[in-house]
């Protein structure tokens, strides 16, 4: 067995590993089993464990190895599937007691692709009941908890997701973005997590293609295999029409070292968006640090921000509609059976009228045309992703900031759900540390489309960050 990769390696790594005969898929694959028999009993990120159809997806991608077979870009890589996401004959439950014995006949575009890759499946990642939610607990499985401090949120919807990947029990991760739920929890544990462009990562099958609000996306521990993993996720297919017709392998070329991206970049860090929303002080101290973490490495940051005031009711509508629109029947097949803040949701969405949707139609299509001319005067927007640090992991949400009160469950996470409305992609990228040693990311906004650029700038700031210490 090679003694070069360990679970904490890189996914380029291992794959690299892999593909050279210097690992087989079942050697990975049991360095991996071992780091999730140690840290999944206390973290309960990964749900629905396989450990014999896994030893066998390992087995088989050695033979079809050995055999001279075609050797996707994540051959031989352990890797569990978000538990939202349905996958073919493995117990999909979207965190809900309703799906406790739900076992899907096809699976979703991104498991299609991540399976065509050549990963081998081990189980499935857990999640807040129906994705809905930055904090991952639910009543079939129970609390995902941070690795850092298991008495902490691991965040959410891909709680277990960002806490797998954060304790080395999986490479890479798939997740999903609605209101954050990819970026959130990659801030809490300590990782990556990419919300691309709408269209760069197509998802089928939907109940409605031409809902644009969430998106699928990639989780990974560096930058660099984020972009590994965009690359295989990206792409158009004939299925999805809003999908981008940029091929994947556009993505998941190596990024360039070092932090020469950063040289000239134009910067434009704002703690709270004019005062949009509270911000904890310890988080707002490491956003606020990341200014000389650019300007170290030649960028030019100034204190600036887009006017996003419509975007807090423009998100509330379309969430409260989707959810409605998603969940409606499964409500009222099942009163009582999901958690209250979801229910509430779904019966804010009954009472919206055409008029509300066409209101927040309306302002969407402003915001983007203002980020469009913000993007004019600045390369990338730096922001919090979340705004506060990893809260108790026995509490739903946050209830105050700063002694201020929240007085919803989605107050506390608006510095992602305002760049949703965007449509820009946005990736959260590890910034500091809390005094108490909690994870802090920084988001990093970039004009829809310009995926690649965002990932050169995350990858740039990544090093500068490593290099001062941060």
């Amino acid at each position: 067995m090679s003694h070069q990769v360990t679970p904490d390696s890189s996914a380029r790594a291992m794959a690299a590993a892999v593909r050279e005969g210097r690992i087989s898929a079942r050697e990975l694959l049991e360095l991996h089993l071992e780091r999730i028999d140690r840290r999944n009993p206390e973290l309960n990120a990964i749900v629905n464990l396989d450990v014999d159809r896994a030893r066998a997806g390992a087995e088989a991608a050695d033979r079809h190895q050995a055999t001279g077979g075609r050797l996707g870009p994540l051959h031989g890589l352990p890797f569990a599937v978000k538990d939202t996401h349905a996958t073919a004959g493995w117990r999909t439950t979207y965190g809900s007691r309703i799906f406790a014995d739900h076992v899907p006949d096809e699976d979703e575009l991104i498991v299609e692709r991540v399976r065509r890759a050549g990963v081998v499946l081990i189980g499935k990642t857990n999640v807040p009941e129906f994705a809905a939610g930055s904090h991952t607990f639910n009543r079939l499985f129970g609390t995902t908890r941070n690795p850092h401090d298991p008495s902490r949120s691991a965040g959410g919807s891909s709680g277990g997701a960002a806490a797998a990947l954060a304790a080395g029990m999986v490479p890479l991760a798939d997740g999903s973005d609605m209101g954050g739920s990819l970026r959130n929890p990659a801030s809490f544990c300590g990782v990556v997590g990419l919300r691309p462009s709408l269209g760069r990562v197509p998802e089928w099958p939907l109940y409605n293609l031409w809902e644009t609000t969430s998106t699928g996306g990639p989780m990974a521990r560096t930058v660099d295999d984020v972009a590994l993993l965009l690359g295989v996720l990206a792409g158009p297919d004939p299925r999805t029409p809003l999908a981008l017709g940029d091929p994947g392998p556009t993505f998941s070329r190596p990024l360039p070292a070092g932090t020469g991206a950063l040289a000239g970049l134009r910067v434009a860090l704002s703690v709270d968006l004019g005062g949009v929303f509270e911000v904890d002080h310890d988080v707002a101290a490491v956003v606020e640090s990341s200014a000389a973490t650019f300007a170290g490495a030649g960028a030019r940051v100034a204190a600036a921000y887009p006017d996003l005031r419509e975007a807090d009711d423009t998100f509330r509508t379309l969430r409260a509609w989707h959810l409605q629109a998603k969940l409606g029947s499964l409500l009222a097949e099942h009163p009582g059976e999901l958690k209250p803040s979801l229910t509430d949701n779904i019966r804010l969405g009954e009472g919206l009228s055409g008029a509300d949707v066409a209101r927040a139609y309306t302002q969407r299509t402003t915001i983007a045309e203002r980020m469009r001319l913000f993007f004019e005067e600045y390369d990338v927007l730096a922001l919090p992703v979340s705004q506060v640090p990893p809260f108790p992991a026995d509490q739903e949400y946050p209830a105050e900031i700063n002694g201020r009160v929240q007085a919803t469950y989605l107050d506390w996470m608006r510095s992602a759900y305002l760049i949703t409305v965007t449509g820009c992609p946005a990736i959260s990228v590890p910034a500091g540390r809390t005094p108490a040693g909690l994870p802090v990311g920084v988001q990093l906004v970039a004009p829809h489309g310009a995926d690649r650029r965002l990932l050169e700038v995350a990858a740039a700031f990544e090093a500068a960050s490593v290099a001062s210490g941060s």
